[in-house]
């Protein structure tokens, strides 16, 4: 039996370029990616997502997940994943994330060997699932998503820089993370 992928999170708020990095790494490295389950369910919704909703979600997001990691062979990426799901659940419906989601993302966050989190250095793109344009929430966002790796002492790798930098420096640090597993 083959070891299990190691799985890495491009890890951020919106706007970061997560889904380019994530899709960039997976094709660098020739193997699978997770998508972020939320923009298919809201494009099915029509943007209309509910705290009755996150439940359902989260399993998606789960399901994308554990599809991935299934065809992966050495390394899985996830353009995101719950801790992103509980960090959203908390701002956009307070006090409605479900507790088993929150479990599962604890979980599901210590399996994960390399957290590649993206600054919001970059320009902000407009795209209808995304609120939080101005610089005091892009700013509130860098420091929840940051907090939640170390609160949680979870490894990371800042991405920050231009579209070429922060291609780099990810790579750079998925082969490091690969040389030291072996």
């Amino acid at each position: 039996m083959s070891a299990e992928p190691r799985r890495v999170a491009v890890f951020g708020t919106e706007s970061t370029g997560k889904t380019t990095l994530a899709r960039a790494l997976a094709a660098h490295f020739g193997e699978p990616g997770a998508e972020e389950f939320v923009r298919e369910f809201w494009d099915l919704r029509d943007g209309k997502i509910t705290a009755e909703d996150l439940g359902t979600i989260a399993l998606g997001q789960m399901a994308n997940e554990d599809r991935a990691i299934a065809e992966a062979r050495r390394v899985v990426f996830f353009d995101t994943e719950l801790i992103t799901c509980t960090l959203w659940d908390d701002w956009l419906f307070p006090g409605k994330c479900p507790a088993w989601v929150r479990a599962e993302a604890g979980e599901r966050a210590r399996r994960v060997a390399l957290w590649l989190l993206c600054d919001t250095d970059v320009p902000w793109v407009i795209d209808p699932q995304r609120s939080f344009h101005d610089e005091e929430n892009r700013a509130r966002g860098r420091r929840l998503w940051r907090e939640a790796l170390v609160d949680r002492g979870l490894p990371f790798v800042e991405i920050r820089g231009d579209w070429a930098a922060r291609e780099r420096t990810a790579i750079a640090a998925v082969e490091a993370m690969l040389a030291r597993a072996g």
